[in-house]
């Protein structure tokens, strides 16, 4: 017997427990982002330019002038959509000066850079997005209907739907740091933030980057209590 037959098997309550303890640390995390970025989001940068000013101002020292900047409602859903090859920034980040919303924006660009420059993991992430999003609503129900209809076939199409997930999951991960980091390069090259204002800047996207690592981490987990659950 495994170490991970032991971990998932020998006590029925082990799986719950496990799962429980990822929950409370992705929730953790969640907080964790919101509460950096209120901070940091009352912290005005020196040279008190507005996020989407600053978002454009990158896009355009990229060559990136067909990319547009616009406002969307809600708390952090700024997002860089490919399709309307649109930076969109949420209302607490667009007019603000401040550190934690310039580093925001500037991970959004880049974004719309990785794009621009063709950056592998964010082509396979693309490539396999419309699979992840069919199984993130279905793979459950087949995985159900193969256990009532006692049909192992339908039981691992839902477990290789639920793959795709976790490589999505995955796949995300160098997706976000990399932007991240362009973000931080490009505001310290430009001389966009300074010293400590750099500092906040990276602290935002450090706890942002940490609920990718925890939805990650979750959802191999369960991932992993599939194939687990099969091998029986």
């Amino acid at each position: 017997m495994s170490i991970l037959d032991l971990l998932f098997f020998q006590n029925p309550y082990a799986f719950s427990f496990y799962c429980i303890l990822l929950f409370i640390f992705c929730s953790a995390m969640s907080a964790r982002v919101n509460s950096v970025f209120s901070r940091y989001n009352n912290v005005e940068s020196s040279r008190g330019m507005p996020a989407n000013v600053i978002a454009r101002q990158i896009l355009d020292s990229n060559g990136l002038y067909d990319v547009d900047i616009r406002r969307v409602a809600g708390n952090l859903t700024d997002n860089y959509n490919p399709k309307t090859n649109t930076v969109s920034l949420s209302s607490k980040v667009f007019d603000s000066c401040s550190v934690g919303a310039i580093g925001v924006a500037a991970h959004e660009v880049g974004h719309a850079i990785q794009y621009a420059t063709g950056y592998t993991p964010i082509k396979i992430r693309m490539t396999i997005l419309p699979v992840a999003q069919f199984g993130s609503n279905a793979w459950i129900f087949i995985f159900i209907a193969g256990i009532f209809l006692r049909m192992p076939l339908l039981q691992d199409i839902g477990v290789a739907l639920f793959f795709f997930i976790v490589l999505f999951q995955l796949i995300t991960l160098p997706v976000e740091f990399n932007a991240s980091r362009r973000a931080i390069d490009t505001i310290r090259s430009q001389g966009i933030l300074f010293g400590t204002e750099l500092d906040g800047a990276k602290k935002v996207l450090s706890a942002a980057a940490m609920t990718y690592i925890a939805s990650a981490a979750l959802a191999l987990f369960q991932f992993l209590r599939l194939i687990l659950s099969r091998r029986r």
